[in-house]
């Protein structure tokens, strides 16, 4: 028994790994990670700072999505983010959703 629990656990922690690996290729094909390291500024703020400072807003997610598609200035300082319209919806939600779980 203690064999399937550890079988199930182990198929589910890399069933959430290859999900996040797909998140993260997807922001790399949309050119996020131009800007963006997972742990180090480049331009803009790593995505790790971006998911510590959204921990516990509840509008984050939607409002990140928009941010995403429209652009955005100083929040993290002078430099903009330049908007993005060509990332469907649905891949901007699926980044950010990722972005946030870091």
């Amino acid at each position: 028994m203690k064999a399937v629990v550890m079988s199930a656990v182990a198929a589910l922690v890399l069933g959430i790994s290859g999900v996040a690996s797909a998140d993260q290729a997807l922001a790399q094909k949309n050119a996020c990670m131009s800007c963006h390291g997972v742990d180090k500024k480049i331009v803009g703020p790593a995505f790790k700072e971006v998911a510590a400072k959204y921990k516990n807003d509840k509008g984050a997610e939607a409002a990140l999505v928009a941010k995403v598609k429209t652009g955005g200035k100083g929040v993290w300082g002078q430099i903009p983010m330049p908007p993005n319209p060509q990332v469907k919806d649905e891949d901007a939600k699926k980044i950010v959703h990722w972005i946030l779980s870091l």
